[in-house]
Formats: C-alpha cells, structure tokens, sequence
C-alpha cells in the first residue's frame, strides 16, 4: 500500500512536558496502521489545546494523565463539555485504578503509562477509524 493510499489524521498531543510528548509520539508513530497515517499537534497547556481545536480539524487527541497544572483527565471532561462536535480522546494514567474517573470524564479510551507501542498503535487505529466512520465521542453534546 503506498503513502498516498493511507488515510491522514492530524492528532493532538497534550503534556506538559515535551518527554512525555515524544514518548506518546513514538509509541504511536506516523502509522499505527497500514492505512492510516498520523500527524501530530503539540500542546502543552490548556489554552493551546483549545487554540489548537478552533484553528485546525483535530480528529483524536491523546492526553497526558499526570499533566499539570491542567491534566489529561480534566482536559478531555472541559472538551467534552465546550465543544459540540470533540474528537475522541485518549488520556495515559499511571494507574489502571483511574480508569473509573476516565469513565467519568468521558474518555474515549486510556492507555496506561508505560505505553506499549503494539496496544498504543491498536488503540489509536481503533480510535481513528470509528472517527472516519462517524462515530460519536463519549460525552459529546446532542446535536440540534
């Protein structure tokens, strides 16, 4: 399958840290899969975050969990609340015990640090074909 047969998608990803950045950036990779091809948006705050999904069509993002002051958990609920149509988010905790509260801020999907590059390139292909197909994010406002 050549390059231009994949699929691109443009994902944001959120840390405070530029490490955790380039850890997240690695273990997905520019193509989780063979039909899909990855760019990647980078946002170390809040406020660029949401620059970031005014300005561009953003189709996934992937949340740094221990991200402070504003976390991947709180970014991915604000999301949810403010945007009428929000990618689909993916938040890395350190602990699989936060799951529940990833389930109440409405993500989509977690990834438990330290990311595994096969579960990683499995979750996101996941996560960006059902966005291809139209598929609505967890918690998203009703369209009216």
């Amino acid at each position: 399958m050549s390059d231009t047969a994949a699929t691109q998608f443009t994902v944001l990803l959120y840390s405070d840290d530029a490490a955790v950045r380039d850890r997240i950036r690695l273990a997905i990779g520019t193509r989780p899969a063979a039909d899909l091809s990855v760019e990647f948006a980078d946002a170390s705050t809040w406020e660029e975050c949401r620059r970031l999904l005014d300005d561009y069509e953003i189709d996934l993002m992937v949340l740094d969990g221990e991200a402070t002051p504003a976390g991947g958990l709180g970014i991915a609920r604000q999301t949810k609340d403010e945007y009428q149509d929000p990618p689909p988010t993916c938040v890395v905790i350190a602990r699989a015990a936060d799951r529940w509260l990833a389930a109440y801020s409405n993500v989509d999907a977690t990834l438990l640090a330290p990311l595994d590059p096969v579960t990683t390139g499995q979750t996101v292909a996941q996560l960006l074909r059902a966005r291809k197909a139209g598929a609505v994010p967890l918690g998203a406002l009703p369209r009216t």
